[in-house]
């Protein structure tokens, strides 16, 4: 499944937070039990991030595929990798 517009909203709601570093991922696994999530360290990610917040990158994953993958475009996202930057 997609990744819809007012899902994105809500997903930078919690990134956004004051709290997000230690509830963002639990909390977004809860929410989105439809989405693909993968965490890591932003280090390990090479491509540009869909969107930045203060401790995290948010890259969209298009895992339609044989093998997953980042994507940059919103239509294919059916997941989310979360890499956390050290602040």
């Amino acid at each position: 499944m997609a990744l819809a517009a007012n899902e994105l909203d809500e997903i930078e709601n919690v990134l956004s937070a004051p709290d997000a570093p230690s509830q963002a991922y639990v909390e977004l696994r809860r929410k989105f039990p439809h989405l693909s999530w993968i965490r890591c360290d932003a280090s390990d990610v090479t491509e540009v991030p869909f969107r930045s917040f203060r401790e995290f990158d948010l890259h969209l994953l298009d895992s339609s595929g044989h093998c997953a993958q980042i994507t940059a475009d919103l239509a294919r996202a059916t997941g989310l990798v979360l890499a956390r930057r050290t602040p």
